[in-house]
């Protein structure tokens, strides 16, 4: 079993910046791709970004490209997402979650987070 606990939301500006954090128990992530979804009220939850076990190899949506960076400290067994520039449309619930391989689908991903509210004002 994973055990996946995001942190760092909240309410932020229109142009602020917000770092969530998602902290691994139980097995081992460090093998693991871990991705990062959003869901907005009423709509689908979303692809937001993934990095590979090493950090070597990222992908993200075009929405938030240049704006968005996911890190990972594998000593840790901790996932970063650092949001820049964040937009209204940026607010959702963010999840982490661990999956075998990159991909943007959320069927590819089998242990999640509880999520974390991001909140953007304008």
């Amino acid at each position: 079993q994973v055990q996946l606990v995001e942190s760092g939301g909240g309410l932020v500006q229109a142009g602020g910046s917000l770092r969530l954090s998602c902290a691994a128990s139980g097995r081992t992530v460090i093998w693991s791709v871990m991705g990062w979804f959003r869901q907005a009220p009423g709509k689908e939850r979303e692809f937001v970004g993934y990095i590979t076990w090493s950090g070597s190899n990222t992908g993200y949506t075009d929405s938030v490209k240049g704006r968005f960076t996911i890190s990972r400290d594998n000593a840790k067994n901790t996932v970063y997402l650092q949001m820049n520039s964040l937009k209204p449309e940026d607010t959702a619930v963010y999840y982490c979650a661990r999956g075998g391989r990159p991909s943007r689908a959320v069927a590819d991903y089998n242990y999640w987070g509880q999520g974390t509210q991001v909140t953007v004002s304008s």
